[in-house]
């Protein structure tokens, strides 16, 4: 895991180490000074729901009032242990701390984005237009499509881009959705922003997966280790960054103590994940 949120300055760096903030590191003495993995922790009254509200916390939550506490960064600074979960056992070591040392907290949840969400969704669609221009060259005009074709977008999300866009030149919804997230200009528009919350947000949750499990590393690194979906954020991420990796989506995973291990084996078991039943209105496929 590279870094998550980069520290800008000494400003940035003193606000991520003053009141009201954590940070818990593994050291070897091989590495003096140097962490192989850190995690970032900001003690809140309840879970965020964007990364702006963290790293702009001004004045921060005092501790005492602090009942969540959220895990917002977790960096990995030696690419050559990689294949070692040392994350799995840093983030149990820090819940016991924190557990033990602040018993008034008792909300363990992170803020996590979806490195390589934008990336895949960008794929899936031009995949999928693909497909439908070689059914077209192939002459197929039964109005049968392809077994490799899917209907990405529902019928209502498709119409709202549609109205978002006005201009469509006689374009479908997926051709309209691949365009508008070549760039990053839509997060500038209310219409357009609203139009694509529904289908990123779903999509997120009826991802493909990787030899039966998430696609995306973080989320699976967050759900083998017991952790489920509790809210998706939208626009919780609002820097370059966040919009062209993550479409400007996070993602609170919690850390449910008395469920840890039945949802950790649960999932490794049959890849499903556990989620609240908040997102139960972004669970239906098309």
């Amino acid at each position: 895991m590279k870094a998550v949120h980069p520290i800008r300055n000494l400003i940035d760096l003193k606000r991520r180490l003053g009141v009201g903030r954590r940070c818990f590191g593994y050291f070897h003495p091989a590495i003096p000074g140097e962490p192989l993995i850190f995690i970032e922790v900001a003690l809140l009254k309840d879970t965020a729901t964007s990364i702006q509200e963290v790293l702009w916390d001004d004045p921060p939550t005092p501790e005492c009032e602090a009942r969540c506490a959220l895990f917002y960064s977790i960096s990995s600074t030696q690419p050559g242990l990689s294949g070692i979960n040392l994350g799995k056992f840093l983030l149990k070591r820090v819940i016991d701390m924190l557990r033990r040392d602040m018993p008034s907290v008792q909300i363990f949840a992170t803020l996590s984005p979806i490195p390589g969400f934008m990336q895949w969704l960008l794929a899936k669609l031009a995949s999928q237009i693909k497909l439908a221009e070689a059914e077209l060259q192939d002459g197929n005009l039964s109005g049968v499509s392809s077994t490799f074709r899917e209907s990405i977008l529902l019928p209502e999300e498709e119409k709202m881009i549609h109205d978002a866009v006005g201009q469509v030149d006689g374009r479908n919804g997926i051709e309209l959705l691949q365009d508008i997230l070549k760039s990053s200009q839509w997060v500038k528009s209310d219409e357009l922003s609203a139009a694509l919350k529904s289908p990123l947000m779903r999509l997120y949750l009826a991802r493909e997966k990787k030899r039966g499990k998430a696609l995306d590393a973080v989320a699976n690194f967050h759900l083998q280790n017991g952790a489920m979906i509790e809210r998706i954020n939208w626009m919780a991420d609002q820097s370059e960054k966040g919009i062209q990796q993550s479409g400007g989506i996070m993602v609170n995973y919690m850390y449910r103590l008395e469920n840890i291990e039945e949802y950790a084996l649960s999932y490794l078991g049959t890849g499903i994940a556990h989620t609240s039943s908040s997102l139960s209105q972004y669970l239906e496929v098309p």
